[in-house]
């Protein structure tokens, strides 16, 4: 019971971490492809204004997640950081690189420094996500097995169910971002900005779709025993986050931004728990099971106390600093208009 607690609450942290880091992640993608500086200057200041705040502090639910998993399950921790640590330390090389260049960008005043730490923090907000879903994918397919290094260094992330889960990692950021960014520039960008992330928001969603329908064929061909578990006992969440995805397109057609955010957060957050749920109680394939790779019981129970207790400040102070930064623009984000 208290392993699936810890596991359950594990897994809580583990869907944060891709609403909200992965929402700043997309945004990334699209600085990358907004254009030139004078016609993609309002897109980066709506970009930068709302992801400003949060771009650092979202990183939390991930070193939540990694401090749960060690403390928690420490030979599947071992395992997987023994295994991926190629995918693992190029992720952290981009979370870096990403962080340092968005910082230089906001304090260069030459054209050419900004494109520099510019294209820098764009392109580092893309491929790490895509080496986080190859990490995701290698788990996924039972490419980490238990032991230390047991598991192939290279193949357990460069495979088919990997590729998969790093490019639907990269277009799903890309669509949460897209939406999110839409409201945000219905408060304070302009029309002009509001069509721009629309359009978007709508390619990005169908591009997720298909990818998620191609990964069908490669999840039966490269990680069936994944396949089986989201094609029978997860199948209802598979199925209820497809249906959210569209309802969010529709949503977002609409011009519905509020609700179509919380379509989109939702799809994502049931496709995450699709996964869980398709795996249990296996953590590690081939027979690695939550009961036999958790912590003795006292430290279980540790854990659990000692989240309480930081949840009571840590939730809050981030549910205050999402809230302060909703609130409706006076000019600060976007100013000019883009019509594009």
């Amino acid at each position: 019971m208290l392993a699936d607690t810890v596991l359950a609450v594990m897994w809580l942290g583990l869907m944060c971490y891709a609403l909200f880091a992965g929402a700043d992640f997309g945004a990334g993608l699209w600085d990358l492809v907004a254009g030139g500086s004078h016609r993609g200057r309002s897109q980066r200041a709506l970009i930068e204004h709302a992801i400003g705040p949060v771009w650092e502090a979202n990183h939390v639910w991930l070193i939540f997640v990694v401090v749960m998993l060690w403390s928690g399950f420490p030979e599947v921790f071992a395992a997987v950081m023994s295994t991926l640590y190629l995918p693992l330390t190029l992720a952290a090389l981009g979370i870096i690189a990403r962080g340092a260049a968005f910082a230089f960008r906001k304090a260069s005043t030459q054209l050419w420094q900004q494109r520099l730490f510019g294209a820098c923090f764009a392109t580092s907000s893309v491929v790490t996500p895509f080496f986080l879903g190859t990490v995701a994918g290698g788990v996924a397919s039972g490419r980490v097995p238990p032991g230390l290094a047991a598991g192939s260094t290279v193949t357990s992330w460069l495979n088919p169910a990997s590729f998969l889960g790093g490019v639907l990692a990269v277009v799903t950021c890309a669509h949460l971002a897209a939406v999110y960014l839409c409201a945000d520039a219905a408060r304070g960008g302009g029309p002009g900005l509001v069509r721009a992330f629309q359009r978007r928001a709508l390619v990005s969603g169908l591009a997720a779709g298909a990818v998620a329908l191609a990964g069908i064929a490669v999840l039966y061909a490269d990680a069936p025993r994944l396949f089986q578990g989201l094609t029978h006992r997860a199948l209802p969440l598979v199925v209820l986050s497809a249906v959210t995805g569209v309802a969010g397109l529709v949503l977002l057609m609409r011009s519905l931004w509020g609700w179509a955010r919380a379509a989109a957060a939702l799809a994502v957050a049931l496709i995450i728990w699709a996964w869980g749920v398709a795996q249990y109680p296996l953590m590690l394939v081939p027979d690695l099971t939550v009961a036999r790779a958790a912590a003795p019981p006292s430290v279980l129970a540790a854990v659990l106390i000692v989240f309480a207790v930081g949840a009571l400040l840590l939730i809050p102070s981030l549910g205050w600093l999402y809230a302060l930064f909703q609130r409706p623009e006076t000019g600060v984000a976007a100013g000019a208009e883009d019509t594009r």
